[in-house]
Order: structure tokens, then sequence, then C-alpha cells
């Protein structure tokens, strides 16, 4: 099947979902149904969330349940039936998840990048580097502190993986594995004036309050960072409320949400980029 055809077969499906989520709304009370969403902390820390769902909870008389961790977690919590709808960003694993049965498809929402922020003095002189893997593999000759979110997110993931690509395992005292999220680490990063990688939307959310960080390293393809909307397998998970799940990722792929997410900006500098199929089919 080639993908076009696919893509059509999919937005059908979930047409025909939203016209049975209406359907049965209106057969109800006016109770707000409960909708739990596993997310990870850039999409909560850089404040799109408050931007977007709203529009969602009014639309569907919807009480959405946010539960922000790293990607790990949010799956983890998917394989757990603990969550109706994910929206993550670890392309392997949730392609995984999803294979595994746990998750009916993988949707494209939205991407940024990652970026390697540090202090102004930049004591590894890696300013204006665009290449990732050479930019770590002076932090970590220079021996300058570098804090690693160490929490199995999506950005740990990342990391992880940038380094394997330098081969280089980091070690050592100037490595810090704080276990914690994207907001937290921008705030021991600046404490330190040590050096991180960070997605450039919560980065950005975090610069406008007045972190003392600088975006030193970005540009590489390497530092892509694809976002996607996964509701839960109610065939494996029944609990899930895969009527809402369906809504959600409906909405949040649809062109007016699409719209909304490339309006959120902070000090006029867009945080996400639509990437849904509609919106790509829509602007190209």
């Amino acid at each position: 099947m080639n993908a076009a055809k696919k893509s059509f077969q999919l937005l059908l499906i979930f047409s025909l979902s939203l016209i049975l989520v209406g359907t049965n709304a209106s057969a109800q009370d006016d109770d707000a149904q409960r909708l739990i969403l596993a997310t990870t902390t850039s999409t909560y820390d850089s404040g799109l969330l408050d931007y977007i769902l709203p529009d969602f909870e009014a639309t569907y008389n919807a009480d959405v349940d946010v539960i922000s961790v790293g990607t790990g977690q949010a799956i983890a919590l998917g394989e757990s039936g603990d969550a109706d709808v994910l929206l993550v960003h670890a392309r392997a694993r949730e392609d995984a998840f999803v294979e595994a049965g746990h998750g009916l498809i993988r949707y494209d929402v939205m991407y940024n990048d990652f970026v390697i922020v540090g202090p102004s003095e930049d004591p590894a002189g890696i300013r204006g580097m665009t290449v990732a893997t050479e930019a770590l593999a002076k932090i970590a000759e220079s021996g300058a502190s570098f804090v690693s979110r160490g929490d199995d997110s999506g950005t740990h993931t990342k990391e992880l993986s940038v380094w394997e690509a330098a081969a280089i395992t980091p070690e050592g005292d100037w490595y810090i594995s704080s276990g914690q999220g994207m907001g937290e680490v921008l705030t021991m990063s600046a404490e330190m004036q040590g050096y991180t990688l960070s997605d450039r939307a919560t980065y950005l959310a975090r610069e406008s309050e007045g972190l003392a960080l600088e975006i030193l390293v970005e540009g590489d393809p390497i530092l892509f960072n694809p976002y996607g909307v996964i509701p839960v397998n109610p065939e494996l998970h029944p609990n899930v409320n895969a009527e809402m799940a369906q809504a959600f990722a409906h909405w949040i792929i649809s062109l007016p949400t699409q719209d909304l997410i490339a309006s959120f900006q902070v000090n006029g500098s867009p945080l996400f980029t639509p990437d849904s199929v509609p919106y790509r089919v829509a602007h190209r």
C-alpha cells in the first residue's frame, strides 16, 4: 500500500471515529469525559499544553489529566494501560510501542530540534560548531560540567545516541546524571555554569524567564526532534477511554490545531513546527 493511500485511509478512520464520539456525546449528559494524556516534560514546560488544551476541552466537553514525565515513563504508562493517549518524542521507542500492540498507530504531530546550551564563557570552546558529536567530544575533553537528564526521557535517549555516535562513554565527575526534567536540568546547568542538551522549546521558554545559558551548537540533522501522538490500544487495555483518545489524536493532527501549534511563540519565536499529514497536504 502506498503512503498516500494509507494516509487517506487513516484520516477516514479518524473521521468516522470523530463522528462516533460526537454521536455518543450528544446521547450522554453534560458531564465532561476524562482523558489521561501521558506526555513529555518538554510539551508541558514549554507552555504548549496550556495554550492548546483549552480548545480540546471546550470542543469535546473533556477534562484532560496531563501526566508530564519523560518519554520512557510515558510509554510505560501506556504499556500498563494507565494512560489513554501518548504525546511523546522518541521515534524508535514509539514504533516499538505500536509494534508490541500497546498503541493503535503513531501519527506525526510536530517537530523542533535539540540544541546544546552552555554558559556565555564557553569553557569547552564549542560556540558555533555544527557537528554535535564533535561538540560533545570537546566538552568531554575539557572536563567542563555537563548535566544529563538521566531520566529515560526522549531528550535523554537523544543525548545518549549522540554520545554513542561520538564513540564516547560519558563518565566522571564532570558528567552529572540528574534524573530531573528539562526545566530543572536547565536550572542546574545555569547554576553550575555547565552544558546540557535541551529541546529548543523548553530552552526558549526558560530563556524568556531570564535563564543564563546560551545556544552554542545547533543545526546538526542528528538533533532533529519529531513528536508523535499514539492512542493506547483498547483491545489490550480495555479500561482506556478509547473514543476520547481517538478524538484527541484527530484533533491534534487537524488543520485548526496545527495552526494553533504554529501560532505558539515566545518572544516572536515559534517553539514547534506543525507536521501532521493533513497539515503537510494542505501546505504542499
